[in-house]
C-alpha cells in the first residue's frame, strides 16, 4: 500500500476536479497532509473520497456525509454510523418512492392531457 497519493492522481482515479477534493478539504471531510504547498492525500484519505462520492450518488448532502463520517471518528463509532446509515437509507428510499409516485401521477397528467388534444383534433376533423 502506498503511503500517499497526489491530487493528480486522485483526481484521475475517481474522475473528479482538484476543486472537488478541496472542496471536500474546506469542509472537514478530508485533511490531506500538506508538504509545502503540495497536498499529499493518505490511503486513509483516499478510502474517505470513495465513500463521500459513493454517499453523493445514494443523494447524501454534504452534511449527511459529515455526520456519518463524524460518527465513525467519534462515540458511538462505527455502529452508530451504521446504524444512522440504515436509517438515512431508509429516508432516501421513502423520498424516491415519493418522487416515483410523483412523477406516475405528473405523466397520467400528461397522458389525459394529450388524449383530450387528439380528440379535439378529431373533433375538428384533422388526423394525427
Amino acid at each position: 500500500m502506498r503511503e500517499y497519493y497526489s491530487i493528480t492522481e486522485l483526481t484521475r482515479e475517481f474522475d473528479i476536479s482538484t476543486r472537488t477534493l478541496r472542496f471536500y478539504e474546506d469542509e472537514g471531510l478530508i485533511q490531506p497532509f500538506r508538504r509545502g504547498r503540495t497536498r499529499l492525500f493518505r490511503p486513509s484519505d483516499r478510502h474517505l473520497i470513495r465513500q463521500i462520492l459513493r454517499g453523493k450518488r445514494l443523494g447524501f448532502s454534504i452534511n449527511e456525509i459529515r455526520e456519518i463520517i463524524q460518527m465513525y471518528r467519534e462515540p458511538p463509532g462505527e455502529v452508530g454510523q451504521l446504524k444512522l446509515m440504515i436509517q438515512r437509507m431508509h429516508e432516501k428510499r421513502e423520498h424516491l418512492r415519493q418522487k416515483r409516485r410523483d412523477l406516475e401521477e405528473s405523466l397520467a397528467e400528461l397522458d389525459q392531457a394529450e388524449e383530450a388534444c387528439v380528440e379535439r383534433l378529431a373533433e375538428l376533423g384533422v388526423n394525427t
